[in-house]
């Protein structure tokens, strides 16, 4: 298992627009369609990462809730999918169900929204505000498969908080550790 930290895209950077495939509907859809009136959370994840599999439930229960506060979420994979078939457009349509994802699953077949965000590793998160600011990116929490720390989504709750308040987000924030990206030859 690769442990991978997130690259720290510099704060207050504007969000990259895409246009990427729901797997769900097949329908291609922009950040500016999706972007949360309060703020939105962008995630880079897969199906197969034991570090995405690991906070999962925590990723529903987390969008689930700042969903109905007027943060939208997005999940992303931009894996290669000729070497990991397991992250094909198919597969995540079915993983997205499995796990009941509240928000949206797009694929990024050309990798370059990864390249964009400058996203390195599964899971990778980066919160926006409602003008498509950066005010956060990082960790879900420190909890990571095999250390015994519960799954909490802390970090991620206290930024979320922060944006919602209108406060300044001072708690150091610390990048996301998971698989690396897997990047096409």
């Amino acid at each position: 298992m690769a442990r991978t930290p997130s690259n720290m895209l510099a704060l207050e950077t504007k969000a990259p627009n895409f246009v990427l495939p729901d797997v769900t509907s097949g329908i291609n859809k922009s950040l500016n369609e999706l972007k949360g009136n309060k703020g939105t959370v962008v995630m880079f994840i897969c199906n197969h990462c034991p570090f995405v599999i690991h906070v999962n439930e925590a990723l529903v229960a987390i969008s689930k809730h700042y969903m109905d506060l007027g943060i939208n979420f997005i999940a992303i994979s931009s894996n290669d999918v000729v070497n990991y078939p397991q992250d094909s457009p198919e597969r995540m349509k079915i993983h997205a169900k499995e796990n009941n994802y509240p928000f949206l699953y797009l694929y990024d077949e050309n990798q370059e929204v990864a390249k964009a965000y400058d996203a390195a590793c599964t899971p990778d998160i980066y919160v926006f505000d409602d003008d498509l600011q950066l005010v956060y990116r990082g960790q879900l929490d420190d909890s990571r498969p095999g250390n015994s720390i519960p799954v909490t989504g802390n970090d991620l709750r206290h930024a979320l908080e922060c944006l919602l308040n209108h406060t300044e987000n001072t708690k150091p924030q610390k990048p996301s550790i998971g698989c690396n990206i897997k990047w096409k030859e």
